[in-house]
């Protein structure tokens, strides 16, 4: 009896062994690895951006309508892996009525939108967001997996999502660049490829105005983000160099130099996620972190959001060259009640080489 006890153990043994072979075979044949420079869109007829006017850019992470204040995510700490399709549709709905509201804004960069992912219900985010607005769109995917295994118990399953940069100019050249760095096989399989969404618009002066959208490392220990701020930085002094304009805005995963709330956040951090911050010597002493002080960008997930009590912190920003005068930048203050992070409002103007 013992020993077909134990005969029947190692079949199954064998079995899931196999059964786990086969399944990262099939994950690192079907793993996601797009070019390090696509280019998403061209055109022969872009708009002109009027040199010395005054425009406004919006970046918000949207949490694929899935991060409500009412959620807790396992990644941070928490311990579901995703909402009810109701509240997911209510979370959709009222960004869709938020980023309605903000077509005052000549670009939109947005974060954590899904195509078609199991976490967010299958719903093509995208299609019903660009219903709203009625803006041309550039869609740069960073996270494509047929099967994410975790967690177990309740696997996140199929996951298609991306950044989207919403502009009521025609760009120029619109390049999807792909990060270095990866997480080690097999964790990359199952993660992020991270990227960033270039739009470049001439300008009235023949200069060009360039808009980064980025979306940076959040679970790793720093070095990732290295080596994307580096690849990040030599993008964009390139640019400025050239006499060109630069805005780089979107979720850095990381505190801007001078950020308020570090203090909020120190000893916090989980075994997934630690919080670094961007050294102030990073770039030129004429480039500018824009954030908004006065309000935080993003609430930890490793507990429903509890004013007061959930851990905040500014992760949420916009990076601009010595050539664009900031006018204005206001972090609205959505209490995290449909995403986890709350949208990041822009005003500048484009201005003659200091």
């Amino acid at each position: 009896m013992f020993g077909r006890i134990l005969k029947t153990i190692g079949k199954v043994g064998s079995f899931l062994i196999i059964f786990l072979v086969f399944f990262l075979l099939y994950s690192s044949i079907t793993y996601f690895e797009p070019e390090s420079r696509v280019v998403l869109w061209q055109s022969d007829k872009p708009d002109t951006i009027p040199f010395d006017s005054t425009l406004a850019a919006l970046t918000w992470n949207i949490g694929y309508a899935g991060l409500g204040s009412n959620m807790d995510f396992f990644m941070d700490g928490g311990g579901k892996m995703r909402d009810t399709r109701e509240r997911t549709t209510e979370n959709l709905t009222a960004i869709e009525k938020t980023l309605g509201g903000e077509k005052i804004n000549d670009f939109i960069l947005l974060q954590e939108v899904d195509i078609n992912s199991h976490r967010s219900y299958g719903i093509n985010e995208l299609e019903e967001i660009s219903r709203t607005l009625e803006y041309p769109y550039s869609i740069g995917i960073n996270y494509r997996v047929n099967f994410v295994p975790v967690p177990l118990k309740n696997p996140m399953g199929k996951v298609q999502s991306g950044i989207v940069t919403f502009s009521k100019f025609n760009p120029k050249e619109t390049i999807r660049y792909a990060y270095p760095g990866a997480f080690p096989w097999p964790n990359r399989l199952f993660n992020l490829r991270r990227c960033m969404v270039v739009n470049r618009y001439p300008t009235s002066n023949g200069k060009d105005f360039v808009l980064v959208n980025t979306h940076n490392s959040a679970f790793d220990n720093g070095a990732l983000k290295q080596q994307e701020m580096d690849f990040l930085q030599e993008i964009l002094l390139s640019e400025y160099y050239k006499g060109n304009y630069v805005v780089a805005g979107g979720d850095w995963n990381q505190l801007p130099p001078g950020a308020p709330y570090a203090e909020l956040v120190v000893g916090s951090s989980n075994s997934s996620f630690m919080l670094t911050g961007i050294d102030s010597s990073f770039m030129p002493k004429d480039w500018s972190w824009v954030f908004d002080p006065s309000c935080p960008t993003n609430r930890y997930l490793n507990e429903p959001y509890t004013p007061g009590r959930t851990n905040t912190c500014i992760l949420d920003f916009f990076l601009v060259s010595p050539n664009v005068s900031v006018q204005r930048c206001q972090t609205a203050n959505m209490a995290f009640k449909n995403s986890d992070h709350n949208p990041v409002t822009l005003e500048f103007r484009l201005i003659g080489n200091p």
